[in-house]
């Protein structure tokens, strides 16, 4: 008979393993995510300091997302092979160096090799967090998604705004010093754990790409997130380096973005209970709409009070595309192969933001109003397929 008191220091470990299950990879992509919310508006300051022109600027943003897609694809594919936690360490403690170079940096070159190990970085972490969280908590997958998305979201939200009141003078490399305190502490977190919930999973498929990519219902997910993302990623380049040039403080662009990501914050807290519901094909068809008009909104009017309404309309549109694209994502991944399937999740994003920024990056607000309509137009197309084309029980169920 085994004693009570071991009972309970086992139900207590097992207790605090789950904790850290679900504490470790919310850090991490808060880290992750101030990534993606502080540097559009550090894009300005480096562009002043290096000298660079605005298409040399657009390869140091897009070394970072270049570095996503190659890194995602490794991390998804080891994750499926390898222990998830060690993959998930690694990755952060990559990214983690990646932005101490980057804070470090005097010359382009140091900063391109610091926003490529950060990018490889990432990418080997970033598709193992919804499947490490949907594994803590599988009774409520969409729930914990949403929680995750909002916890990170308010976080940054925060930042740009804490950053742009307090600590704009003191420097940009400031702001990679604190991503990378970020994620050791999520790596602190992880590796002190006494122990593990973690598991290689039991059932296993064949790590083949092409058997990812040939599910129809899965190719139609991930057109959707290159066009949103791709959409929101432009939206994210373009705007700080406008108000930049048209005299806006940096508190002012502090603001604009941390109303976009209070807004996706908060989007994301009021839909936690409906992304598990008949109601998630209506969301996604939502958010192309609410970006589209984001975009458009800021591509015509130069006074802060539209532009802040357009963060408004782009946040919103973020939050109703975040969760549910990556839960329809792991529902249609075939068995064995979800980190695999979250990879390309963010592969997908991260092309599509690469893509739209370098063809974008220098052109007129008409021309990127069209575009950006365009591939919202799409990713609508997109899922309104995946909602009344003969998989909307899947989707809802």
């Amino acid at each position: 008979m085994v004693p009570a008191s071991v009972k309970v220091d086992k139900e207590a470990a097992l207790a605090a393993s789950k904790r850290s299950a679900l504490i470790a990879p919310i850090v991490a992509n808060i880290a992750f995510v101030m990534e993606l919310t502080l540097v559009p508006m550090l894009l300005p300051l480096i562009q002043t300091q290096f000298g660079l022109t605005i298409g040399g600027l657009a390869w140091v943003f897009n070394a970072y997302g270049i570095s996503v897609a190659l890194g995602v694809l490794l991390g998804g594919w080891f994750g499926d092979i390898f222990r998830t936690t060690k993959v998930f360490g690694f990755g952060i403690a990559v990214f983690a160096a990646g932005s101490l170079l980057v804070a470090m940096a005097d010359s382009v070159q140091l900063l391109i090799v610091g926003r490529i190990l950060q990018g490889l970085g990432g990418g080997l972490f970033s598709p193992l967090v919804p499947l490490l969280l949907t594994r803590a908590s599988p009774a409520k997958p969409g729930r914990v998604l949403i929680l995750w998305g909002s916890i990170a979201g308010y976080c940054a939200a925060f930042t740009p705004l804490i950053y742009g009141s307090t600590l704009a003078d003191q420097g940009w490399q400031i702001a990679f010093l604190a991503i990378a305190i970020t994620a050791l502490a999520a790596l602190f977190i992880l590796y002190v754990a006494s122990a593990s919930v973690d598991s290689v999973p039991k059932s296993r498929s064949k790590n083949n790409l092409s058997k990812l990519l040939r599910n129809h219902k899965l190719s139609a997910t991930f057109v959707y997130i290159f066009c949103t993302y791709g959409s929101i990623s432009y939206f994210l380049f373009r705007l700080p380096i406008w108000l930049s040039g048209n005299d806006f403080m940096a508190a002012n662009t502090g603001l604009v973005l941390s109303v976009l990501w209070l807004t996706f914050s908060g989007m994301s807290t009021l839909l936690r209970n409906w992304v598990d519901s008949p109601n998630l094909g209506r969301i996604m068809m939502m958010a192309p709409l609410l970006i589209a008009a984001g975009v458009l909104l800021s591509s015509f009017y130069d006074q802060l009070i539209p532009l802040l309404f357009s963060s408004v309309l782009v946040g919103s549109g973020l939050a109703c595309s975040n969760a549910p694209s990556t839960q329809l994502t792991l529902r249609f991944a075939p068995n064995g192969m979800s980190a695999m399937a979250t990879s390309l999740d963010i592969t997908f994003a991260r092309l599509g933001g690469i893509a739209t920024v370098s063809v974008l990056a220098s052109s007129d607000a008409t021309m990127a109003a069209v575009s950006t309509s365009v591939l919202c137009l799409v990713a609508l197309f997109c899922a309104s397929i995946l909602y009344n084309g003969g998989s909307s029980a899947e989707l809802n169920s």
